[in-house]
């Protein structure tokens, strides 16, 4: 069988972090399971949601570990590899640690697929933790019905450096570092309305490594960071106000879009993700009334390997959009800010 005949998005019921249980579900999942064990040495854990498990090691050292996989968000299996590779080694940036090495997650239609698409999927990946300096030091592999691809990503961090989701404080700016729309091109894509321009804008969002993290992470200004992924910019931003208790303020106009993101919304063209995540937290937001069911969508969609959001102070801005822009961000920015009141979000 020709890989060059196979749509991978075709072999998955849903792609990408678009495949993320919805936020409310996953809630009353976890709320039935037992408390475990929380050491001291356990910085991070679940408690805010976080994007990465932290653990203390010793005083100037803590490990950081996260898991990430998904199924296909696009047909090119080498692109589908450095898609999920970035997405997971993001989330050891967005807690401020520098990436040590990674551990493959393969499951695989081995009936289905030819070797050769799968093993393109996995230089995929390969090719963006070299990208990111780390080695890919082993892994598990399973014949599966879906085509399922990421790693285990492990990090390191200095306790005092480490940036939380939940640290934002009254008067903080946010900014975001990547284009939002994401599920959006990847619903147009499966209806083949991308233009090349499209796709390859897309491709290189999301295989850009989100590298300004550990830079951040040594700023005393940045008081919190995240990355946006499956439960879209509001939702992950309603982490960090339910986490640091307060509310946030987002100005629509400020944010940063894929080129055609609101055509295709417009047309139709959107993931059934984006409306389970409103379902789940859409009582927490406060959309203007000058805003349309567009703007609700594209708050919504789902990001895979999204960009990092930063809760930093006023006077912090213009050295964390340098940072950003040093390391090739140069669609970063300034989108709101944290304000006084009940966790939730206003979008004006």
């Amino acid at each position: 069988m020709s890989s060059e005949k196979i749509r991978l998005t075709q072999l998955s019921h849903g792609g990408g972090c678009g495949c993320k249980i919805a936020p409310a579900v996953l809630q009353k999942i976890l709320a039935g399971a037992p408390s475990g064990i929380i050491p001291p040495q356990l910085l991070v854990g679940t408690e805010t949601s976080d994007d990465a498990a932290v653990y203390q090691i010793n005083p100037q050292q803590a490990i950081v570990a996260t898991t990430d996989f998904f199924m296909p968000i696009v047909d090119d299996p080498y692109d589908f590899g450095r898609i999920a590779a970035t997405n997971a080694i993001s989330d050891v940036y967005a807690m401020g640690g520098t990436p040590l090495f990674a551990l493959a997650i393969v499951g695989m239609p081995v009936n289905t697929l030819p070797l050769e698409t799968i093993g393109q999927i996995l230089q995929g990946g390969e090719a963006v933790c070299r990208a990111a300096c780390i080695p890919i030091a082993g892994g598990h592999t399973i014949d599966s019905v879906e085509p399922i691809y990421g790693l285990v990503a492990i990090g390191i961090v200095n306790p005092t450096h480490l940036k939380r989701n939940s640290g934002a404080q009254p008067g903080d700016k946010l900014i975001l570092g990547k284009q939002l729309g994401v599920g959006v091109y990847s619903a147009a894509l499966k209806k083949d309305l991308l233009h090349t321009s499209d796709y390859e804008a897309m491709i290189e969002t999301t295989t850009q490594l989100n590298t300004p993290g550990p830079m951040l992470a040594c700023l005393d200004g940045v008081h919190a960071v995240t990355d946006v992924t499956g439960f879209g910019l509001a939702g992950h931003l309603l982490e960090v106000c339910k986490g640091s208790n307060l509310r946030a303020t987002v100005t629509y106009a400020d944010l940063p879009l894929l080129t055609r993101a609101r055509e295709f919304v417009e047309a139709g063209h959107m993931t059934g993700a984006s409306g389970r995540n409103w379902a789940s937290y859409g009582d927490s937001i406060n959309l203007s009334p000058t805003l349309d069911s567009a703007a609700k969508t594209l708050i919504t969609d789902p990001q895979t390997s999204g960009g990092l959001l930063v809760s930093c102070t006023p006077e912090t801005v213009t050295e964390v959009l340098s940072l950003f822009l040093q390391q090739g961000f140069s669609h970063v920015s300034v989108i709101g800010e944290i304000v006084e009141g009940a966790p939730g979000i206003d979008v004006v």
